[in-house]
């Protein structure tokens, strides 16, 4: 058990002070405004080069974001856990021993080490060791 020297008063506590965290909100606000002025004109001269071809494009890449949002949607895909939270979890290392999961978490392992050893022989430029001479 810890202890602390002296006791502290909750008068003595400090908190994020409201004016720091308002003058980081006026600093963003100030930031986002910049890059918005900033790329603006950017924007209008892309839209001018692409001419006619503008409108069918931006009409394209809408479809293709509701198709992606309708497959989404569809096979309930989610952002991928963490490997950590998993590797610490371990109701998950019991779900995959008892329905046979682990042969593919293992399978995966193996591919993984193997890129990574490919990318090792590559940067040195040798299959075995360091070129010393």
């Amino acid at each position: 058990m810890f202890r602390l020297a002296r006791p502290v008063h909750p008068s003595r506590l400090r908190f994020a002070s409201t004016s720091t965290q308002q003058r980081a909100q006026e600093s963003l606000t100030k930031s986002l405004e910049y890059v918005k002025k900033t790329l603006t004109p950017v924007g209008d001269r892309v839209g001018v080069l692409l001419g006619s071809y503008r409108q069918p494009l931006l009409y394209n890449l809408s479809v293709t974001r509701e198709l992606l949002r309708q497959i989404y949607i569809a096979e309930n895909l989610a952002p991928p856990r963490t490997l950590w939270t998993r590797v610490r979890d371990v109701g998950y290392w019991r779900t995959i021993l008892s329905n046979g999961e682990w042969a593919r978490v293992g399978v995966y392992a193996v591919e993984a080490y193997g890129i990574f050893k490919i990318g090792e022989i590559l940067g040195r430029r040798s299959l075995v060791g360091y070129d010393l001479h």
